[in-house]
Formats: C-alpha cells, sequence, structure tokens
C-alpha cells in the first residue's frame, strides 16, 4: 500500500485502501512501524494505538472485502512483536510478516504462540533444511518462500510440499522482476495450499515482456505459453541498461 499522507492523517488509509479495492485488489501490505535500523527495536504504546487507528480506518472504508497484512521487516524485539499482536488483532490481520529476525527462529515461534494472528515468514530463508526448524517449532503457518533465493522452482516444490504436510499455506514472494514472478506464478499454479501470491503491478515489469502478465480483478492469469510461459522483450531490456552506481 502506498503511505503517503497516512502517517499525519489515518484516514487517508481507508482511501487508498477504497481506491486499491476498486482497482480489483483483495490484498494489501504495508509496514507500519518504521524505520528499518537499528533492531531489533521496541515500539512504544503511543505509536502502536496510531496504527491501530489506520487499521481502523481501512476497516471502516472496505469492511471485510480486503486482506491487510502487517509487512514488518523483522525489526521487532519479541515483547513488542506481542504487544502489537495483542493490540491489532481485533482488525483481523491477514498476517503478520517476520515480526522478529527470521533467523531466530524460537522468538518467532515465541511470538506465534502468543497471537491469533498467523506469522508469515520465508523470503530470506535459502535451503528447505531451514524451512524444518520453521515447520518443527511452529513458527509460522503461512510461508513465503522466494523461487529465486531458495534454488528453482523445483527445490521450491519440495518446500511447498513440506509445509502442505505441515498444514502451512504458501505465499510466494516476488520483488525482483516479470521473470522471477512468473516462476513464482508456475509454482503457485500447481501447489494445492497455495493462498497468494505476491505481485508488483509495474509498467515497466509489463513492458519487459512481450506479453504481460494479466491481473484483472484481483486474480492473476497464469501465462500458458511454452517454459515459464513469458518471453522477454530484448529491445526493452537493452533500453534499460544495468547501472551498479
Amino acid at each position: 500500500m502506498p503511505t503517503e499522507g497516512i502517517w499525519e492523517n489515518p484516514e487517508r488509509a481507508g482511501k487508498i485502501a477504497a481506491e486499491l479495492l476498486e482497482e480489483g485488489n483483495t490484498a494489501m501490505k504495508f509496514d507500519p512501524f518504521p524505520p528499518l535500523f537499528p533492531q531489533p527495536r521496541d515500539i512504544p504504546l503511543q505509536e502502536i494505538n496510531y496504527v491501530a487507528k489506520i487499521f481502523a480506518s481501512i476497516r471502516d472504508a472496505v469492511g471485510d472485502k480486503m486482506e491487510v497484512d502487517i509487512g514488518t521487516h523483522g525489526q521487532l524485539t519479541t515483547s513488542s512483536a506481542i504487544r502489537i499482536a495483542s493490540i491489532l488483532e481485533e482488525y483481523h490481520p491477514f498476517w503478520f510478516e517476520e515480526p522478529v529476525a527470521p533467523e531466530n527462529v524460537d522468538e518467532m515461534a515465541r511470538v506465534a504462540a502468543h497471537t491469533n494472528i498467523p506469522i508469515a515468514t520465508g523470503e530470506r530463508l535459502l535451503t528447505k533444511y531451514e524451512f524444518v526448524e520453521i515447520f518443527k517449532k511452529q513458527a509460522a503457518q503461512i510461508i513465503q518462500l522466494d523461487v529465486g533465493h531458495c534454488g528453482g522452482i523445483l527445490e521450491s516444490k519440495k518446500i511447498a510440499g513440506m509445509a502442505e504436510a505441515h498444514y502451512a499455506s504458501i505465499a510466494p514472494h516476488m520483488y525482483c522482476g516479470p521473470i522471477a514472478a512468473a516462476a513464482a506464478i508456475q509454482l503457485a499454479t500447481c501447489s494445492p495450499n497455495f493462498l497468494i501470491q505476491e505481485f508488483n503491478v509495474s509498467s515497466l515489469h509489463a513492458n519487459i515482456l512481450k506479453t504481460p502478465i494479466k491481473f484483472e480483478d484481483g486474480y492473476i492469469l497464469p501465462p500458458t505459453a511454452p517454459g515459464l510461459g513469458v518471453e522477454l522483450d530484448e529491445d526493452t531490456v537493452a533500453a534499460h541498461p544495468y547501472n551498479p552506481s
């Protein structure tokens, strides 16, 4: 969710949510507790209560027609994460993403045990062996595996199968571009425990492909062409060279 204006006026969040819903979106995510560093850090009650007003504004505007994710990046202490969850639970967030650093599975499991909000994690995990600890300790119910990070489609499919065996859903992470998105969509399409797909609606991402991935009425239409189902437009790629500076 774009966050312009919501820190000065929480009612602005409701207007943004209504606009997203009108565009066909059925879910939104935002990080209500910046900055990301230093971490971990405690969040004062005044700040948590202000974020509660933002959530209230969203619910007043769209009711239960929009899922809303708490999109943190592991920047919270365990005690703050538990406190935040207790205050925001009444707004029924879709998930609480990386409330604490993902490498500290025991503390993530502690947060999960103290809240009814589903915990999500996985975009920074690299192997199926790391995911084993998540399942074993019941640290998360929503697995955000990244096809590009954890070894490609075959390895991701193994992790998705492990999640299914533990009654966990997958919500593939995607923030690298349309090729990664196409791979994640293939994984999602063949996984019975698929929940939702992260997707970057970008004109550049669409132009990079000869046939853009379609997003209609809140749903991605999986490409049906061979392979990943997409083909790069080499002219567009050449016009946007990588510049490390």
